[in-house]
């Protein structure tokens, strides 16, 4: 054998004994960690999720002096007692309780007729931000009340508006105080790409 046929066929053996290591596993890591090795383990929770304290977001909309007449005698269930009404609980007005954020809806096409922010004073929760000009959704983002109202122009059906105002408030001094307001046009084709931003 030549020492080019004798280097080939080392190789070839190498490559079969590789091969023969290859198959059938993973070699090491199905046996576990090595004597003496320990696994980490998944540490116990020391303390359970927070609970949030749920309200009747409706009790509070019809209850509410500030809220229009308009809004309490069209805040009815659209099936059996489901109102058109989504809630969100959060940290924005700096108390130890959660703020709530309301956001009333037609039950048809879920317009935002109105947004509220309420604040745990005591044993109650007092009206401290409210928005009144559909559509309107409020919605609150690290720490922020973030509120967006649907632009329509003329002949714009519902489900098409031409964009929106997306405006930020912060809690300062008692009150929300107004950070930014961006405006965003939608694209003039169905479906198409993402509005243009600008802000004021």
């Amino acid at each position: 054998m030549t020492a080019g046929g004798a280097a080939a066929a080392g190789l070839a053996a190498l490559g079969l004994s590789l091969a023969g290591c290859g198959t059938g596993g993973t070699g090491a890591r199905d046996e576990g960690p090595a004597r003496g090795a320990s696994v980490a383990q998944p540490a116990p929770s020391s303390s359970p999720a927070p609970t949030v304290k749920r309200v009747d977001a409706v009790a509070l909309v019809k209850n509410d002096p500030k809220v229009s007449a308009e809004v309490k005698r069209d805040l009815k269930p659209c099936v059996a007692d489901e109102y058109p009404v989504d809630v969100s609980y959060g940290k924005l007005t700096g108390g130890s309780s959660n703020d709530i954020v309301v956001n009333v809806m037609t039950c048809g096409d879920a317009v935002g007729v109105g947004s509220y922010v309420y604040r745990a004073v005591g044993r109650k929760y007092q009206s401290v931000f409210r928005v009144e000009e559909p559509p309107v959704y409020a919605e609150i983002d690290r720490g922020d009340l973030v509120v967006t109202m649907q632009v329509y122009e003329k002949g714009d059906p519902v489900e098409y508006p031409s964009g929106e105002n997306v405006i930020t408030y912060h809690w300062s001094a008692n009150r929300f105080v107004e950070q930014s307001r961006t405006h965003n046009d939608y694209s003039n084709a169905v479906g198409g790409g993402s509005p243009t931003a600008s802000e004021n």
